[in-house]
Parts: C-alpha cells; structure tokens; sequence
C-alpha cells in the first residue's frame, strides 16, 4: 500500500513539474496581453463635464477604443477623446470631430461652415453665441482637427485657443462604448437623442 502510495505521489510530481512551465508561460501572457489592452486597447473614461450633453452627460462613463486611429484617420462626426494640456497636468477631454485636415472653418451668426459650406448637423444643436477664433476663417493643417462640444454654448472646444486645433498625436482614442448609466454603442446615442426629441 505504502509503494503504491508513493508511487501516485511520484507521479503527481512529476506531473507537476511538467506542467508548471506552460502554466508559467501562460501567467506571463495573460500580464503582458493585459499590459497591451490597457496601454494601446481600451481604457475607462469618467465624463467630468457637459459640454457633450445631451449624448454624453456628465458623470457617464465611456469605453474609449485606443486601437481605432492605429490604421485609420478620425472621421466626421467621431466623438473622440484627447489629452488636454493644461498648465499644472493634462486631462482627457471628449469632443466631436467636425472638421478634417486642410478643410477650412467658420462660425457666421452662430453657423458652422466648413469649406464655405454650412455644416450639415446631425443632432440637434443651439447657434454658438461666441465664434471664438472662428471667427475669421480657419484653415485645418496636415493632422489637425476642429472639434466641437455636442452642447454647443457650455463647451470649451477648438474655438478658443486654449484648446485649439487638435493635433492627431494627441488623440487618445474614439469614445466606443457608453458603460453607464446603460450600455450603447456612443455612435448610436445620437438616434436614441433625435427618437427621443420627437416622441
């Protein structure tokens, strides 16, 4: 009894001693694939102002995809998220892309228009009350975006030349997904907004 005993306890050794080298390997893959979703794939994102209301309130919690700008430019109407420098430490801010690189700005009587052209809305938003640098006609450079706050009167956004022109290498990432107060795609809000304006 006792040999066959040491026997079984042999062979859950030796068992063990196999196996802890793929289960080492395993470990060390789950860090660095961790590691790798974090720094370059998605990231949480605490909204901490109003400027994207009604689609983004204040409070909400987003999932911002970090890959998405790997492969491809920001598009039109994108929400992204971006690092704002500010004089003691730099914060993400959440904005929509309105217009794209070499593509001219201006805000006439509280008007988008790019390209000389008015800017077609997708959600409903209030004439802007300050022009800002927009003013006179702005011309994107290579990498460069205008954005907007969705609220267009509470948002401090390329207007002001305290944010400015975004440049692409401050882009952290598109807002992807909404995680609170309930799930949906950010690229979805604007629909749920406009379906509920005209119930």
């Amino acid at each position: 009894m006792n040999y066959i005993y040491d026997e079984e306890k042999k062979s859950t050794f030796q068992k063990i001693i196999k196996e802890w080298p793929i289960l080492l390997v395993e470990i060390v893959l789950a860090v660095i694939l961790g590691f790798f979703v974090a720094r370059y794939g998605l990231e949480k994102v605490d909204i901490s102002d109003s400027s994207m209301t009604p689609i983004l309130k204040e409070e909400d919690t987003i999932l911002v995809n970090k890959m998405a700008y790997m492969f491809f430019n920001p598009s039109r109407d994108d929400v992204i998220v971006f690092r704002q420098d500010g004089q003691e430490h730099s914060y993400y801010s959440v904005k929509r892309v309105v217009a794209l690189p070499g593509e001219s700005v201006q805000i006439i009587d509280g008007a988008l228009y790019v390209n000389d052209k008015p800017y077609h809305e997708k959600n409903q938003v209030e004439l802007m009350i300050t022009a800002g640098i927009a003013e006179e006609k702005v011309t994107l450079e290579a990498g460069e975006y205008f954005v907007l706050g969705d609220n267009r009167n509470q948002s401090e956004d390329s207007r002001y030349s305290s944010v400015g022109m975004i440049r692409e290498k401050d882009i952290v990432g598109k807002a992807w997904i909404r995680l609170k107060p309930s799930v949906s795609f950010v690229s979805w809000l604007k629909y749920e907004n406009n379906s509920e304006e005209t119930e």
